[in-house]
């Protein structure tokens, strides 16, 4: 009988030593405000829990397990279970050792613990601290291997500025906002910037009010998330907050050195965010709502035009008009007129017998002399080169509803618009592009876009049995459209509208995914695996505008037949055609219209195995399909010994693909682009026309890359330093580009298809070139507490890259016609390697002091760049030296519940190298507008005030 009783108590104590019990607890922040949200989750396993409204949680844990709190915006904290009631306090800002949504499907895994590496980014904090308002600037200045500055003079690249990954192309980027699929632009970059014949992701169609924290994974990933994933990932948050509203009111401006009219201070910036979340039911569910508005002012750094303006024969209009005489009329080839207004002018016409020696002594520049007589100055025919007016409003939501035990519905995405204005070339008096019938001083015309960004996700996730499963369908849809305005369409003479819609384009993604995943606790150290698979519809469409956009016209009026001979184009007084088309734009036709569909199909399979406690090997393969050329299958194989508690070193090996884009396929239209100063009608031709054809453009295919990657983490608990260094190396073969501007080269199919196009040239997207790009990134994150009243965050990061072409594939037709140069010239290789920096880092501070004051420093580096221009001359300096960009705010709490920062972005008013005068275009340009480091808009100061109640 006492032998069953000690057996019966040891069975009890056993019992109650290694099974599981009920542990509960309250989360509270660093203010003692309790913490709806928190994700608890037992070290080593998927078991875990959520803080409901009032901070309290509840899980079954045993004596000795290790809970792992997490919260967006706080510091991650491991809590070993000793007794039944574990209470914690989490500290806001967020570290290396944050839980991640990318680079594993290892719901434990964090940032310093991956196999690949990956930065975490707090943007509640940064936006209230920093100058920076839209995700893209946020991230231009805090992680230094993105790169995205605004254009200029580039027609809808003024609008959505192309942004990368460590000098990639901004298609080799994958953006994916809660963990799902980002749409891309309805725009492609055919003009002359970064990213030339590319489409990127919007990101600054994302309110950053919206946004808890961004995470950037920086390796190749399409072996775990498909096309694009070349450069890396990234990964928007959206905010789970409830039961707090939050406003955000900032607005600024350029104050600048800079000499001129209206160039000491412009740039106005406004912008006004709230942000406010529900709670729905008690178990955690909640609904978080953003609205945005943001006005951005347009800025301008030309100086004084010093070209050509008028020639004689503006003279002769300007006397002829003050007269009030139609001016019209002095085209009409009697030219008695012309001698009757010329003495008034001031021109001796008595030695011209015959008409092109008038049209000699008419084409003298008097540039100088008219000027005086007008009462104008140089500047009064300055563009507007800086970046573009933007005015803009964004709605996001994110919601999560718990539909039972282990079920949760879920549902996020936005709408967003956006309008911009820019400007073109002046169309100077002299030239044929301006009719000065209609404007006798020229004009200046301007591209106005309408841009519409949609998207919705919605989901359900939960448990089968033992597995994690998420079902998720994410649609988006971007559309831009052109209205031109201050213009005229030249061929049409008197009867020319001065505005007009130049229709657009639309691209939209449907994206359909099953996700599963189970974590394996008494297999090897911990087993996770997860498969799944995608299935994605996209669209693209071409929107013609109305006729008098695209369309040259006779001299009947009538649309303007090449192949008939009977229909002439007007020219102006010196015999030179008049284009057609509204200027700076013109509308895309009805050949030009495409609504063009594919469908692709993927599975992957993830596994990522903890072998030992120190040892980690995660494996990926996804197999994927497109409706248009083909499969591909690729892999990654990564991973992570532990050398020591506090040392990891990690490395990776990847395939990738990139499937060429809709657009890259389909895209077609004329427009005029500026190549060293000198203007083309430059029609892109679809990769599928007859005039790709007649060159020898073989048909797009995918690109394909290699890539590996090498670091180790660092973490020195004593000195509260994390340190991570990684080194890459990445290839891409097939590279899609944009090629060189073709002439017909006195082929007269080419020259017939060229002039139906309204084009003097011809580009395609071909799969031209292999490049590789190697580099080293470099993160080093400290904290220090210098008393009680003051706490020190440091952060040193760096990115080293050099991307090198490494071949040129021309088609045979193309170099027997000698053509090799034309079809992948200087300028476009010198955008793939050298427009944007290739060595950027920053240094940043934050200092608390006490709980009323805030001191944020950084200082960017923003490495050299060079010019990308065709101009090989050696005595000529293509090359501009890196800077170093300081940015300094002042943060001030007014209570607990108001805060007032000011600040400075760029405070030093530091501008890039000033171009050579070979590029500078007679004054348009005094910085490139080609290769761009930080942008030429100087010092900005700006005030935020920020609510929370």
């Amino acid at each position: 009988m006492l032998k069953n009783y000690y057996i019966s108590m040891l069975m009890t104590l056993l019992f109650s030593t290694f099974s599981y019990a009920q542990i509960t607890g309250t989360v509270v922040d660093d203010t003692s405000e309790p913490l709806l949200g928190v994700s608890i989750v037992i070290k080593g396993t998927t078991k875990g829990a959520t803080s409901d409204f009032d901070g309290n949680y509840k899980i079954d844990a045993k004596q000795g397990d290790i809970l792992v709190f997490s919260y967006v915006g706080y510091e991650t904290q491991e809590v070993t279970v000793n007794g039944t009631v574990v209470n914690v306090t989490m500290v806001s800002g967020l570290g290396l050792d944050e839980v991640l949504l990318i680079g594993s499907r290892n719901a434990n895994r964090t940032a310093t613990d991956t196999a690949v590496p990956v930065d975490i980014l707090d943007v509640s904090e940064l936006k209230e601290r920093s100058p920076q308002i839209t995700v893209t600037e946020i991230l231009n200045y805090a992680a230094p291997s993105f790169s995205s500055n605004p254009q200029t003079i580039s027609d809808g690249t003024d609008h959505i500025a192309p942004a990368s990954l460590r000098g990639l192309g901004p298609d080799q980027v994958l953006v994916l906002i809660n963990g799902k699929r980002r749409h891309k632009t309805a725009l492609v970059n055919v003009n002359g910037t970064f990213g030339r014949g590319s489409v990127g992701s919007d990101l600054s169609a994302i309110p950053s009010n919206a946004i808890d924290r961004i995470e950037i994974l920086r390796d190749g990933a399409a072996a775990q998330y498909g096309s694009d994933a070349i450069a890396g990932v990234i990964n928007i948050v959206l905010k789970k907050d409830t039961n707090k509203f939050q406003l955000s009111l900032t607005t600024g401006a350029n104050f600048t050195s800079e000499s001129g009219p209206d160039k000491n201070i412009d740039g106005e910036k406004v912008n006004v965010g709230v942000n406010y979340g529900l709670p729905i039911g008690e178990d955690g569910g909640f609904i978080n709502f953003t609205g945005n508005f943001n006005f951005r002012g347009a800025t301008n750094r030309m100086q004084e035009w010093q070209g050509q303006i008028f020639n004689a024969y503006n003279s002769i209009e300007r006397v002829a008009d003050a007269a009030g005489y139609d001016t019209s009329l002095l085209l009409d080839g009697d030219f008695d007129d012309i001698f009757n207004f010329a003495g008034a002018a001031g021109i001796t016409l008595s030695g011209a017998e015959t008409q092109d020696e008038l049209r000699t002594i008419l084409g003298a520049d008097v540039t100088d002399s008219e000027l005086a007589a007008r009462g104008q100055q140089r500047s009064d025919y300055n563009m507007r080169v800086g970046q573009s007016e933007l005015r803009g409003a964004q709605f996001f939501g994110n919601m999560e509803i718990p539909l039972g035990e282990d079920l949760d519905f879920y549902a996020f995405g936005g709408i967003g618009y956006k309008n911009g204005n820019a400007a073109g070339f002046y169309r100077l008096p002299y030239q044929s592009r301006a009719y000065t019938p209609a404007y006798i001083n020229g004009f200046l015309p301007e591209i106005n876009s309408n841009i519409t960004d949609k998207a919705i996700a919605v989901g359900i996730r939960g448990k089968v049995g033992d597995w994690n499963v998420d079902f998720s369908n994410n649609f988006g849809k971007n559309a831009f459209t052109y209205r031109i305005s201050n213009s005229n369409n030249a061929s049409l003479v008197n009867s020319t509208p001065f505005e007009a819609d130049s229709g657009g384009f639309n691209y939209s993604e449907n994206t359909s995914n099953v996700d599963l995943s189970k974590f394996y606790e008494d297999t090897f150290a911990g087993l996770n695996v997860a498969f799944g698979a995608e299935y994605r519809v996209e669209n693209y469409a071409i929107v013609a505008g109305e006729e008098a956009s695209y369309a040259q016209y006779n001299t009947l009026g009538n649309v303007h037949d090449p192949t008939d001979p009977t229909s002439v184009v007007p020219t102006d007084f010196f015999g030179n055609s008049r284009p057609g088309g509204i200027q700076v734009f013109p509308g895309f036709k009805p050949e030009n219209e495409i609504d063009a569909f594919r469908n692709s199909i993927a599975g992957y399979i993830d596994i990522e195995a903890d072998f030992t406690e120190s040892f980690m090997v995660s494996t990926a393969i996804r197999f994927e399909d497109f409706s248009d050329f083909g499969s591909t299958l690729n892999f990654k194989l990564a991973s992570r010994l532990k050398a020591t508690e506090n040392i990891n070193i990690r490395a990776g090996f990847q395939t990738g693909f990139r499937a060429p884009s809709l657009h890259q396929i389909h895209y077609n239209s004329t427009s005029t682009i500026f190549v060293d100063g000198i203007p083309n009608e430059v029609g892109i031709f679809s990769n599928t026309s007859r005039v790709a054809r007649l060159l020898g453009i073989e048909q797009l295919k995918e690109e394909t890359s290699t890539g590996f990657t090498l670091g180790f983490t660092a973490k020195i608990p004593n000195a509260n330093l994390k340190l991570t260094i990684d080194g890459y190396l990445i290839n891409i073969d097939d590279r899609v580009v944009l090629t060189g501007q073709f002439d017909d080269n006195g082929n007269a199919e080419l020259a017939s298809l060229f002039a139906q196009a309204n084009a003097s040239r011809a580009a395609f997207f071909a799969n031209a070139v292999d490049t590789q790009t190697k580099g080293i990134d470099i993160v080093v994150d400290h904290k220090a507490t210098l008393s009680d009243n003051l706490k020190l965050t440091n952060t040193l990061s760096f990115t080293f890259s050099e991307t090198s072409v490494e071949s040129i594939m021309i088609p045979s037709a193309v170099a027997n016609a000698g053509l090799s140069d034309t079809y992948f010239d200087n300028t476009s290789r010198l955008f793939l390697e050298a427009s944007v920096p290739r060595t950027k880092g920053n240094l940043s501070h934050n200092l608390k002091v006490g709980e009323k004051w805030n001191i944020f420093l950084r200082n960017s580096y923003f490495g050299e760049v060079e010019e990308a221009t065709n101009n090989t001359d050696p005595t000529v300096d293509r090359i501009y030296a890196g800077k170093i960009v300081t940015d300094l705010s002042f943060g001030y709490n007014v209570n607990e519940n108001l805060k007032l920062t000011l600040g400075a972005n760029n405070l030093l008013d530091v501008y890039p190298d000033e171009s050579d005068a070979a590029f500078q275009s007679s004054g348009r340009f005094i910085y490139s507008r080609r290769s761009t480091q930080f942008g030429t808009n100087g010092r900005h100061l700006f005030a935020r005030l920020s609510l929370s109640l």
